[in-house]
């Protein structure tokens, strides 16, 4: 698997994930493409044998304190081998190299994998936002964030990962 940025030529491969792992309440294509357009975001895709099996996307604006995760999601065949944890490093890689000091996210209450994962990574659970996910029966969305200078302290192999990606 490499990573590497994402590109206008990956929408249709990004947006093919985006349905199948979001059935209810997927990003339109012309969403997912302004946010590829964005210059206060940054995309990145999980490539093999030539085919995108993964996508995650970072809003952070240069020289703010504080960056979002969009976004992550893999082909259904791709999950369980570490290809999240991957993105998600990536992601937080480019926050710290845009100059960001926290990161924050919106995890649905019932993914208890992912919320497994940003906690292994230092996320830390701050609020809750009631029926966030209203089109699945008004599940919650669990608000975490991110130390994201303890992260990079303790995880400095990761931005060496993830450098070939920016």
């Amino acid at each position: 698997m490499i990573l590497r940025p994402a590109t206008d030529a990956d929408l249709d491969a990004i947006m093919v994930i985006e349905r199948a792992s979001f059935p209810s309440d997927a990003w339109s294509a012309a969403t997912m493409q302004a946010d590829l357009a964005s210059a206060h975001n940054w995309y990145v895709v999980a490539e093999e044998a030539g085919r995108v099996r993964g996508y995650a996307g970072l809003r952070a604006p240069a020289g703010s304190p504080d960056a979002d995760v969009q976004t992550i999601a893999l082909a259904d065949d791709a999950r369980g081998r570490g290809r999240g944890r991957a993105l998600l490093r990536a992601l937080l890689a480019q926050a710290a190299e845009r100059g960001a000091r926290e990161v924050f996210l919106d995890v649905r209450d019932d993914n208890v994998i992912a919320q497994a994962l940003y906690a292994s990574e230092g996320f830390l659970p701050i609020g809750r936002r009631p029926n966030y996910y209203p089109a699945d029966g008004g599940v919650d969305a669990i608000v975490m964030r991110l130390d994201l200078r303890g992260w990079t302290h303790s995880h400095a192999d990761a931005s060496t990962e993830a450098g070939a990606c920016t």
